[in-house]
């Protein structure tokens, strides 16, 4: 843990790349085998189970600190992270044991089944035995709450630099279904194993948002255009006469869409897909909220797949014949996917309920046609369109240059400043998480404002810094970290998505909200009514 934890402070106190990798490079080469499997899986967000709930956390790192908690409440409001409040709460370490990072990993699964008092008396014991950092880290770790700010890319970066394997395979023997507790450090990076290519996705390549003029592109003719679509990104892999689902998380989620299990027999085997589970009821494509009932969902009942059916509407073939074909052009990748999806048995099936389609390309010979498309995003239930040059392999991860998101504008409503909370990291000291209303018409018959949305990003760091001050000259009430404020000030809310909801108050859900602009021309009386907001559901 002694080593883990210098290493986490050392990607803590740098925003440069080369010094992050560095620093995970050097670590995996001095850490012990297990270590590594565990910091990998770590890394890559596969943390055991939290063991113990905050509140119980909350309270026994009060009561080792000698403070009543009220006291460390407050702490924690300032700070902002839990895990720091109790590193700085808890008294000096003493009798310090360095036991390894996987040994504590382990104990964290063990500690799951235990009673409270364990629990208690094992958290107690280790956070008097180490110093601050490691007290941190571990805390962390019982948490769930472990984000460094550093790509599962980084650490294979570093991880490549160590061992002398190819990025590339790296990230690909990393995806899936494997268990830090079950496997070691050369099963999963060093040996190769035939069995465990038969469920294994590819990594996921994904792109940029379009910032520039479309036609700084080059010619059209170079480029494939096609919708955004708006659900689940996935791989589903047909392989032995067995489907796979995967989504972009690295989630195994076969059992939540059985509906895929028709492809079987039908698809040939050595067969894996690239595409976006859609929710899909009497031929026309779902919001994502509707999509939303059966993420989630581990007991997919006959009633739900009768209410929620879906779809998968693919877009890419990255394995076919049982070969990675991920290095050929787009174009070429695209024709066999075509062949395959447009045979007649396959539109036959289609025709009885397959659930499965083709993302068409659009036939445009223009950047203004491309434009227009766009426009009409909406209208086919997009998010606006992607944009894939035709001679593009299939990447790993995030890159520049040949796959393009161009997104369509967001909508936007002018709404009032009703209540803030304080960020966290290095917003605990500000009031950044913000609650906005919208006006509604009263049972008195006058207007009152209704909460529709959250947002806690969108402003420059100065604008905070004076909505803040604002804010604490101007508090109603308190509700724990929650101020009510004064309604004064108006901000233009930016979001990707609306729908009708039953869950909120307004009677509708806007995905992605975020702050657009500081409307100070604006006043409240101004500010949009909760009609105007349900007036933009399609």
């Amino acid at each position: 843990m002694k080593e883990f934890a210098a290493l986490i402070k050392a990607l803590d106190s740098t925003n440069k790349t080369t010094l992050k990798v560095s620093a995970l490079a050097e670590y995996f080469n001095k850490a012990t085998d297990p270590d590594k499997v565990w910091a990998i899986a770590i890394l890559s967000h596969r943390r055991p189970p939290r063991p113990v709930n905050t509140t119980l956390l909350r309270e026994w790192a009060s009561e080792l600190a000698d403070i009543p908690l009220w006291l460390f409440e407050e702490s924690y409001h300032i700070v902002g992270d839990l895990a720091e409040t109790i590193a700085l709460v808890a008294p000096p370490g003493k009798d310090a044991v360095d036991k390894p990072l996987h040994e504590y990993l382990q104990d964290m699964i063990w500690l799951k089944a235990r009673t409270e008092e364990e629990k208690k008396e094992y958290l107690l014991t280790h956070w008097t035995q180490m110093d601050y950092y490691q007290r941190f880290v571990f805390t962390k770790l019982i948490t769930g709450g472990f984000r460094i700010g550093v790509s599962q890319k980084l650490m294979t970066r570093a991880l490549s630099q160590s061992t002398g394997i190819d990025e590339d395979l790296l990230a690909y023997k990393l995806m899936g279904n494997w268990d830090p507790s079950e496997i070691s450090f050369r099963e999963l990076i060093l040996e190769e194993k035939e069995g465990d290519h038969l469920s294994r996705p590819y990594p996921f390549y994904l792109a940029y948002a379009l910032e520039d003029d479309i036609s700084s592109l080059g010619d059209i003719q170079e480029w494939s255009a096609e919708y955004k679509w708006d659900g689940i990104r996935s791989q589903v892999i047909i392989r032995e006469e067995q489907l796979f689902t995967w989504t972009r998380g690295e989630e195994l989620v076969t059992d939540r869409y059985p509906e895929f299990e028709q492809f079987i027999g039908l698809i040939p085997d050595g067969t894996v897909f690239d595409g976006e589970i859609l929710a899909y009821d009497k031929g026309e494509i779902g919001d994502f909220n509707l999509l939303q009932t059966r993420i989630g969902r581990k007991n997919i009942t006959a009633a739900l797949l009768k209410k929620v059916p879906v779809i998968l509407k693919v877009y890419d073939l990255l394995e076919w014949g049982g070969e990675d074909i991920r290095k050929l052009p787009f174009s070429e990748r695209r024709n066999l996917m075509e062949n395959l999806l447009n045979s007649p048995e396959i539109v036959k099936a289609r025709e009885n309920g397959l659930p499965l389609q083709l993302s068409e390309t659009l036939p445009l010979d223009s950047w203004e046609a491309v434009a227009e498309a766009r426009k009409h995003s909406r209208d086919m239930k997009s998010e606006g369109l992607m944009l894939k040059h035709k001679h593009s392999p299939y990447l790993v991860g995030r890159k520049k240059g040949d796959w393009w998101k161009w997104k369509v504008d967001p909508l936007t409503v002018d709404a009032v400043l009703t209540y803030a909370m304080r960020g966290h990291g290095r917003r605990s000291n500000l009031f950044t998480d913000y609650t906005f209303a919208l006006w509604d018409e009263n049972e008195e018959g006058g207007r009152e404002l209704v909460t529709f949305a959250k947002a806690y990003s969108g402003l420059t760091d100065a604008e905070f810094r004076k909505v803040d001050a604002w804010i604490k000259r101007n508090t109603l009430e308190r509700f724990g970290p929650v101020r009510s404020v004064t309604p004064h000030h108006v901000f233009e809310i930016a979001f990707e998505g609306i729908a009708k909801s039953s869950r909120h108050k307004s009677g509708v859900a806007t995905r992605f909200p975020r702050i657009f602009r500081w409307r100070k021309d604006k006043k409240i009386e101004e500010a949009n009514t909760l009609d105007d907001l349900k007036n933009l559901i399609p």
